[in-house]
């Protein structure tokens, strides 16, 4: 467990919680997180100054984490709607949000550019929207992105996630594509493309990869946007600090920093004033600020199989569904625990495969221990579904302060009479 969590939670402080928050809920480390703010901060910036973090709303759009990392000094990066409006909502400026992602209307493109916001063009509908607006706004001087797509496989191999040989977002360079888009928005004399941004999904997370990126999205920039340039965006991606029971060596923040900054300080070496370099972390941010506690309700044996019944879910500590264990740990009620066994961790759905933990090899917890996992701070929040029980609360910590930042929904909210019809004919 997190060493300042580990300090402060015990049996008796989960029995506490439990009266106001109920069996299961999430706990948010506000000092984790500003530590992996100022982590990579810290890294980028002592290496290139011109240093931009845009925290990817959609990993964990918490409106009481959002806040907290733009207090920090981070930008919105937000893919929808919904997500421009948060930002919008916990007062975050428009300048400082950039607005990605496949699908905008006209409208959601109308209203950026109106904000003056940092929008990334991803495919060439869009550009039909911009010139419109372009010409209703003759007179203002409209600034956009682009997202690119190039190829960056290794030796003709896929380094995409699942394997997939090309990435479906992003306007291609290689079928013209991208020099197209840029003819047709210079068409348009009051627009100005400033920047290049180049988000991929990879398996590895490779610092090879990030350094393809961004030569690649530096040289594209040199070579067409050399008057305009003010920012290059390498996407988000990056491994976070990664719990010592997982067992694997990762990059560091210093690592990806020195990778990426070098590239950076090569080919801008002799500009006047540097473009801004762009970071979009999300999982790197939040993972490993969010436990999951979950009180053990029942442990029951089916034929030589252990049971471990909590008051949870799979979709509140991996919505994917995968069967790698989390770390966890077990805050029991009685310390004289018996000899190790095998058991599995199951959830409150009908689902078969609702599993929290597979296979795990300790003492046998008892009823009202509770179940503590780790590094759920992404997707976790955003990607819970509302499926046969209330979500949960989510307390935040902040030193020995415990305050609540998400209520445990009741069923009014679960069924919004805004939305659902109780008007039976």
């Amino acid at each position: 467990m997190n060493s300042v969590i580990q300090a402060e939670l015990t049996y008796d402080s989960f029995k506490e919680l439990e009266k106001s928050y109920g069996s299961s809920f999430y706990l948010l480390d506000v000092n984790k997180l500003k530590e992996n703010y100022q982590k990579i901060n810290d890294a980028f910036k002592s290496i290139y100054a011109n240093f931009i973090i845009g925290y990817s709303y959609k990993t964990n759009y918490l409106p009481y984490l959002c806040k907290e990392l733009s207090k920090l000094g981070a930008y919105a990066e937000v893919v929808s709607r919904l997500e421009y409006d948060l930002a919008i909502k916990i007062g975050e400026d428009p300048k400082r949000i950039i607005f990605n992602g496949p699908l905008k209307s006209k409208e959601d493109v109308f209203y950026a550019l109106d904000n003056e916001s940092l929008l990334n063009i991803d495919s060439m509908y869009e550009i039909e929207f911009v010139k419109e607006y372009a010409l209703n706004n003759e007179d203002k001087e409209i600034k956009l992105g682009l997202r690119v797509n190039f190829d960056i496989s290794q030796d003709g191999v896929s380094i995409l996630q699942e394997g997939y040989a090309i990435s479906r977002f992003g306007i291609c360079v290689e079928n013209g594509n991208f020099h197209l888009a840029l003819n047709e928005l210079r068409t348009m004399q009051n627009i100005n493309i400033i920047g290049l941004h180049g988000h991929f999904s990879t398996r590895n997370r490779s610092l090879h990869a990030y350094k393809v990126i961004t030569q690649t999205l530096c040289d594209l920039a040199k070579e067409n946007l050399i008057d305009t340039l003010e920012y290059i965006d390498v996407g988000g991606g990056i491994y976070g600090e990664m719990p010592d029971s997982f067992n694997i060596i990762t990059p560091t923040f210093d690592d990806y920093a020195g990778t990426i900054c070098e590239v950076m300080n090569r080919e801008f070496k002799h500009f006047s004033k540097k473009p801004n370099l762009i970071l979009e972390p999300g999982i790197s941010m939040v993972a490993n600020t969010f436990i999951f506690i979950s009180k053990v309700i029942e442990v029951k044996k089916v034929r030589d199989n252990n049971f471990v019944l909590v008051n949870g879910s799979v979709h509140n500590v991996k919505p994917t569904m995968h069967k790698n264990n989390l770390p966890m740990q077990i805050v029991r009620k009685n310390e004289n625990v018996s000899d190790n066994e095998y058991f599995h961790i199951v959830g409150y759905t009908c689902m078969e495969k609702d599993y929290l933990a597979h296979h795990v090899h300790d003492a046998l917890p008892e009823r009202d221990d509770f179940v503590v996992f780790e590094n759920v701070g992404a997707y976790t929040i955003v990607f819970n579904p509302p499926f046969i029980k209330e979500r949960p609360s989510i307390i935040a910590m902040d030193n020995a302060s415990f305050f609540e930042v998400r209520k445990k929904e009741t069923i009014n909210q679960f069924f919004n009479e805004d939305l659902y019809s109780f008007s039976f004919p």
